[in-house]
């Protein structure tokens, strides 16, 4: 995710408003969304319902949005195989998502040092995932770590792939003896090369002789190189949303011909940060740490960006990032909610993507490409004041 990559976004805000929507216009065209990915699983990825004893609140939000799944993360310690009492409170809570007709997707994950690049932690990390989906039967989508192709959440970096290839390896045999139903996500940022993270994973796998798949579902975090940047934007290393042909390139060529079969792509994590207007400033503690679009700006993204995910071939689901605000600066502030929980231009305009998704109304024509609303206009950052 584009959080990790601490770069200046200044350097890359150009022109005027209206060069911005041009550009909009221009990218999404030369994507080429020429059909529509039927069942795109749509949701938010927030931990808050772990985390609060009454989960209504959070479950009305989701519900209203017409989201139908929420992703939910899980701490894993070096040594564990089973969960905690605190684990236990947090999934029961997590579930009750489930019981309002939500898909619950888990990512489990710890720091960047404990990553199980060594037998015995894997045996660890992928017996302590099997208990969690034997224990709670309404979880069957599993992410395994969290981009696996990134420092901040994988070190060290040498021999990662092949690490992370074996850790598949041990969890999809392990999971899916358990529960054949189960789904196994693997995961990568935007940044840190993902096509050629993939391509050495894919060729660790042909080098082990494996006859059983690895995983079930490419994950992948598409996020924007820039918070302002259009969603459709090519790049040469950088994978985001417009660079799905060179992902799913790299993939097919990788597993061609190998006991690994042909996977859909889900966006795990997408996200445009919104700058905190004055009038709410006490909501938050710090100080931005990168640029951001106004509100009305991230409504125009992430209605982009969801309407592009569902024309393309080969994507089955989006996750925002997140339901809520995060309320340190320092962090994210692309929540569809501020800090105080009211509404976000961003939820309105959401809950309306997902129901042209819902309808069939999103028009792929290669000509014209996903509508754009009149936000388009506002996508350059916002400045304090």
């Amino acid at each position: 995710m584009f959080r990790a990559v601490g770069r200046s976004y200044d350097a890359h805000v150009r022109g005027a408003a209206a060069v911005a929507f041009a550009l909009v216009v221009f990218v999404l065209v030369a994507a080429g969304c020429a059909t529509a990915e039927p069942g795109l699983l749509v949701g938010v990825d927030d931990d808050q319902i772990k985390w609060r004893e009454q989960p209504r609140p959070i479950l009305t939000s989701v519900r209203s949005l017409g989201a139908d799944g929420m992703r939910v993360t899980l701490e894993w310690k070096p040594g564990r195989r089973n969960l905690s009492v605190r684990l236990h409170h947090e999934l029961r809570r997590a579930v009750v998502a489930h019981r309002e007709g939500l898909r619950i997707v888990l990512g489990v994950y710890g720091r960047a040092t404990d990553a199980p690049s060594t037998r015995r932690a894997r045996e660890d990390y992928c017996r302590f995932v099997r208990n969690v989906v034997v224990r709670y039967t309404e979880i069957r989508d599993v992410v395994i770590w969290n981009e696996a192709n990134s420092e901040t959440f994988w070190r060290p970096r040498s021999g990662a792939p092949e690490a992370y290839e074996a850790l598949l390896a041990r969890c999809w045999d392990l999971l899916h003896a358990a529960a054949p139903d189960v789904n196994v996500v693997t995961t990568t940022a935007a940044a840190h090369d993902p096509v050629g993270f993939v391509t050495s994973v894919a060729a660790a796998y042909r080098a082990s002789g494996r006859t059983r798949p690895l995983f079930d579902t490419a994950g992948h975090n598409p996020y924007p190189l820039y918070p302002e940047e259009p969603p459709a934007r090519v790049h040469e290393v950088y994978v985001g949303q417009g660079d799905l042909d060179r992902f799913v390139a790299a993939l097919d060529a990788g597993f061609g011909g190998t006991a690994q079969p042909t996977t859909p792509v889900w966006y795990l994590e997408d996200g445009f940060q919104t700058a905190v207007v004055a009038s709410r400033r006490s909501l938050y503690a710090g100080r931005e740490s990168v640029a951001a679009v106004s509100g009305k700006g991230q409504a125009a993204q992430l209605g982009v960006a969801l309407r592009l995910a569902y024309c393309q071939p080969r994507v089955t689901a989006f996750f925002n990032f997140l339901l809520v605000d995060e309320p340190s600066l320092g962090r994210w502030q692309s929540g569809l909610l501020w800090a105080d929980w009211k509404r976000k231009p961003a939820f309105a305009a959401y809950r309306q993507a997902i129901a042209e998704v819902r309808a069939g109304a999103v028009d792929c024509g290669q000509d014209s490409g996903p509508e754009l609303s009149d936000d388009a206009l506002l996508l350059l950052p916002a400045r304090a004041g």
